[in-house]
Parts: structure tokens; C-alpha cells; sequence
């Protein structure tokens, strides 16, 4: 086995970091951290905002059901604003006749500032 022989740098040649070198790699990595904090907030924000549209969505679903069970007609009498939670969903329901004669019941739940919510439910035509 050889050895290795390391030679000791020449007089004047200083080995090591540079101060200016430290600054860039302080700045880089300041850089990244900021990058990482900014994405963490967004990571937030989204998930705050999943509770609102998971309840009105849940409460659309809820009315569609309610107009399959109880018909078209009946869905009619039901109350406009709906509490899920903490908030009080305002349901909207549009109504279409399909081609082959059922009826397209399209529910949006909404609160004010928050996401909502639309799902759309086909119901037998009210019977004669």
C-alpha cells in the first residue's frame, strides 16, 4: 500500500472560507428559509378554508338528498338557509326539465365569505 503524501500549501496561499463567501452562503440559505416560510403560509390558509367547503358541501348534499326522498314538490317547502356548524348555509335551488322528463334540481350552498358549494341531484317529476 502507498501513502499518500500531502503537500502543505505554499507561503501567502491561506486555505478556508472567505468572508464574502460566508455572506453568499448566509444569503442563499436566508433565501430558501423565507421560500420555505411563504409555502408553509399558503399550506395554511388552504387548509383553514377545507372546514366551510367540506360543511357546504355536506349541506348541498344534504338538500339533494332531501329532494330525491321527498320530491321535487315537497323539496320546495323546504327552509331556505340551513345551520351546519358554526354557519348558516343559504340553499338556492334551480330547477330543468330533462329530455326524458326528469327533473334537474341544481343546489348551491353559500355563506357569505366563505367557499360554497353546488351539486347537482336528477328527481322524478312530481306525479299527477
Amino acid at each position: 500500500m502507498r501513502r499518500q503524501v500531502t503537500q502543505q500549501p505554499k507561503a501567502g496561499i491561506e486555505t478556508g472560507i472567505s468572508l464574502v463567501e460566508m455572506i453568499i452562503a448566509v444569503l442563499v440559505l436566508s433565501i430558501g428559509v423565507v421560500a420555505g416560510f411563504d409555502a408553509l403560509g399558503q399550506a395554511r390558509r388552504a387548509i383553514g378554508e377545507e372546514l366551510p367547503r367540506l360543511l357546504a358541501h355536506q349541506a348541498a348534499l344534504n338538500r339533494a338528498e332531501e329532494l330525491r326522498l321527498l320530491g321535487i314538490a315537497a323539496g320546495g317547502a323546504l327552509p331556505a338557509t340551513v345551520q351546519m356548524g358554526p354557519y348558516a348555509w343559504r340553499i338556492e335551488v334551480t330547477q330543468a326539465t330533462t329530455a326524458a322528463g326528469f327533473v334537474e334540481a341544481t343546489v348551491r350552498a353559500a355563506a357569505p365569505d366563505l367557499p360554497g358549494a353546488l351539486t347537482v341531484v336528477y328527481v322524478r317529476p312530481p306525479e299527477p
